[in-house]
């Protein structure tokens, strides 16, 4: 079960107490608060807390104050300015605290994301659950041929089986001696910070990670990519979607500019410019490495 039932009970009784507040509220974040959105066999994502909202970007872009000095539409249009633009700083007045609840190796592929305030479970200090991030059949894949940190055709037959029970097995043996470790009956017991290192990397783990929207987008932009590890990416779709509830302005030119739009280098672009007075260019006068090339015929089809 992603929730355990104490965590249930306490986010129905968040859930159920209401305080006014003078402060600005975003309609579509009010829905998310506190509610836990599954993600894989034993994750979830849930707002813990935010601050901020579509107003608060054009608020810090004309340092005005209220409901701003221009129309709705004129804000929409000074958000898609700002993101089209690079305008990073007014998208940082908004900020977001998510309770997350992961695999311990997307943890720490997460972590690298250097711009958030995070705290984490801690296993000196607790027992960890005897939960296992163990992947759906068809989410076991072979090496890619062609990306050595991605995945190819996905397993079949008896090796899938074969994986998937060594996965459990392992998990399920390295737990077993973990509770065997710590245990204080009839001997001392092992301290838990040292017992820890035997569990394995997709043990779940949880963390509260506040961000603010700037490096939030940054975030979603690199993680909610096709080319991002599925474990992962998956978290990042379900952040998307919350997201796009609260700051509805700045998550569609996100979409627009970010993840539906696409950087071109002097050269590539010199190569539309080409290919638009009608020169067929190839890799070989491109101008472009094999690798880039391929990368750009994926941008113009």
């Amino acid at each position: 079960m992603p929730l355990s039932k104490d965590q249930q009970a306490e986010i129905d009784a968040q859930r159920a107490t209401s305080q006014s507040t003078l402060r600005a509220t975003a309609p579509g974040m009010e829905k998310h608060l506190y509610t836990a959105h599954p993600v894989l066999d034993h994750g979830f994502v849930r707002v813990i807390d935010y601050m901020g909202d579509d107003n608060a970007i054009t608020q810090a872009a004309r340092v005005s104050y209220g409901k701003g000095t221009k129309s709705v539409q004129n804000d929409e249009g000074l958000i898609r300015y700002l993101m089209r633009h690079w305008h990073s700083t007014p998208f940082e007045m908004c900020e977001i605290k998510l309770h997350v609840k992961l695999p311990v190796f997307v943890a720490r592929q997460w972590i690298r994301h250097r711009t958030a305030n995070v705290n984490e479970y801690s296993a000196r200090y607790s027992i960890l659950d005897r939960e296992f991030y163990i992947p759906a059949p068809d989410a076991l894949n072979a090496q890619s041929v062609i990306n050595n940190q991605g995945r190819g055709e996905a397993l079949s037959g008896e090796e899938a089986q074969r994986v998937l029970k060594y996965l459990t097995d392992d998990a399920m043996r390295c737990y077993d001696h973990y509770e065997e470790m710590i245990s204080d009956e009839g001997q001392q017991g092992l301290a838990r910070e040292l017992a820890r290192m035997n569990l394995p990397a997709n043990i779940y783990t949880q963390w509260y990670w506040k961000v603010d929207l700037h490096n939030l987008l940054h975030f979603l932009r690199l993680r909610a990519d096709a080319h991002a590890q599925y474990e992962i990416r998956v978290y990042a779709d379900a952040i998307c979607k919350i997201t796009a509830d609260w700051v509805p302005y700045a998550y569609k030119a996100f979409e627009d500019y970010r993840m539906g739009g696409a950087n071109l280098s002097a050269t590539a672009l010199d190569c539309v410019r080409r290919m638009l007075k009608g020169e067929a260019v190839t890799q070989e006068t491109s101008g472009m490495s094999k690798g880039e090339w391929r990368e750009f015929e994926g941008v113009i089809g």
